[in-house]
């Protein structure tokens, strides 16, 4: 594959007959893929806890409401213990990479003692655990219509309320994702 052709800052949304109950109706921000696999974190999935609560176990209370009431998002199935923070451009901080359009992925502790203390992104997504592919895997997935690929949007990331988001990120190419069927065909 040419640089051109990896999904690098697209959103993938789970097709409705995936059969993977671990990518059931989600979408998928892809954070990095490249020729040995793919990265991504599901953006519509909640947790039962929320960033405060997170923060707290670190003894990071946080300063702002709003911060501390953040859902956290369960990532993905690989390392489930494994923060992530999706964020929008800003200040820097000791692990990020910069995904596509200003939207970034941090891993190191400095961007949550800057979310507690109120100087953090202005927007962002908390969420443990990351969805992994392997060398091609991704690619095999997309050749069985196991996904629908579209730009990653920062609005549908960070404003749409978490249970339209898989909905929105379809219409982003005009497809009602409610009406697909759950079979696959090939013509």
């Amino acid at each position: 594959m040419n640089d051109a052709s990896y999904l690098t800052g697209q959103f993938l949304i789970a097709m409705p007959g995936l059969g993977d109950p671990n990518f059931d109706h989600t979408v998928t921000y892809i954070c990095d893929h490249n020729e040995d696999g793919a990265l991504g974190i599901v953006v519509n999935r909640p947790t039962d806890m929320t960033l405060g609560q997170v923060l707290h176990q670190m003894e990071l209370p946080a300063k702002e409401d709003s911060v501390g009431a953040q859902p956290v998002m369960q990532g993905g199935p690989v390392q489930p213990e494994r923060g992530f923070v999706v964020h929008d451009s800003g200040a820097e901080y000791a692990s990020t990479l910069e995904v596509a359009g200003g939207v970034r992925i941090t891993t190191s502790k400095d961007i949550l003692e800057a979310l507690a203390a109120g100087t953090g992104p202005r927007r962002c997504l908390f969420a443990l655990g990351y969805a992994g592919w392997a060398e091609g895997q991704l690619e095999t997935e997309m050749s069985a219509n196991a996904w629908l690929t579209v730009p990653g949007d920062p609005e549908i990331l960070f404003d749409t309320p978490i249970a339209n988001r898989w909905r929105r990120a379809a219409e982003l190419i005009g497809v009602d994702i409610t009406a697909l069927s759950s079979g696959a065909g090939h013509a």
